[in-house]
């Protein structure tokens, strides 16, 4: 399955609005302006966020792709339009949207990463870099304060220290110091990243789907304090009741890949 933009995305920009495909368990929204950096126009944020919703409800996917064609992964937000409205907010939502996504999400990291970028890809759960990858935001030197969930995000992530160095003293961060900070999980050369981004997903989308999905979404729940009793113990209970448990154990003892069904 293919979701194609409207043309509106072509009138303030050059190069094509983000795509998503869909194929079977794994989504993948690649964003297609790499002559300017993959940055992103206020109608990609909507665009993004619509996306993000139609991946959410399949069922069937497990698993969702942020990629990038192109030398850099994403220059964040387009300055030049700052003007067009509530650029914080819009980015912000689209961030916490993508944050709280139903499959697991991974970001392919194929270079540079920018400004409100960082937190795109800090919101996902875990992110690949190739050994070109550097991490840059101006927000100081643009008098921009970056809005609450990205310093949230900032400081849970990587710690209050590298939050500030990030961003009060507006420090690039090349692969290496990406990796040690905990922003990057896995540094591999570029001509290998689709080959790890497959193989990440692959062991990811194998995962049986209701202890997969519901230990994400707890887990974030706790990491922001809004963890539900109540709704962790009915998906314990789902759980526990189904298929796949047994599916599990019995693959186990019987030494070969369990098939999962999500039910």
């Amino acid at each position: 399955m293919t979701s194609k933009p409207s043309a509106h995305s072509a009138a303030h920009s050059v190069g094509l609005a983000p795509e998503l495909i869909i194929a079977g368990p794994i989504a993948t929204i690649t964003l297609r302006r790499p002559d300017m950096a993959n940055r992103l126009e206020p109608e990609d944020l909507h665009l993004i966020r619509a996306y993000i919703r139609n991946v959410n409800a399949q069922r069937e996917v497990l698993v969702l792709r942020l990629c990038a064609e192109g030398r850099q992964f994403c220059a964040g937000f387009n300055i030049g339009r700052m003007a067009d409205g509530n650029a914080g907010a819009s980015f912000e939502a689209l961030t916490n949207e993508l944050e709280q996504a139903r499959p697991v999400t991974i970001a392919a990291i194929n270079g540079g990463v920018y400004g409100g970028a960082t937190d795109l890809a800090l919101a996902c759960d875990f992110r690949i870099g190739v050994e070109t990858t550097q991490m840059f935001v101006p927000a100081a030197r643009l008098s921009l304060l970056f809005y609450r969930g990205g310093l949230q995000r900032y400081v849970s992530r990587l710690g209050l220290n590298v939050a500030k160095k990030v961003l009060l003293q507006a420090a690039t961060f090349d692969a290496a110091q990406m990796l040690a900070c905990g922003f990057l999980d896995t540094v591999v050369a570029p001509s290998a990243l689709r080959e790890e981004t497959d193989r990440l997903t692959g062991e990811l989308a194998a995962m049986a789907p209701l202890a997969l999905l519901g230990m994400k979404k707890h887990l974030n729940r706790i990491a922001v304090g809004t963890f539900d009793a109540a709704a962790f113990e009915r998906d314990i209970a789902e759980a526990d009741a189904s298929d796949d448990l047994r599916e599990g154990a019995l693959a186990w003892k019987e030494k070969r890949k369990p098939v999962f069904r999500g039910e």
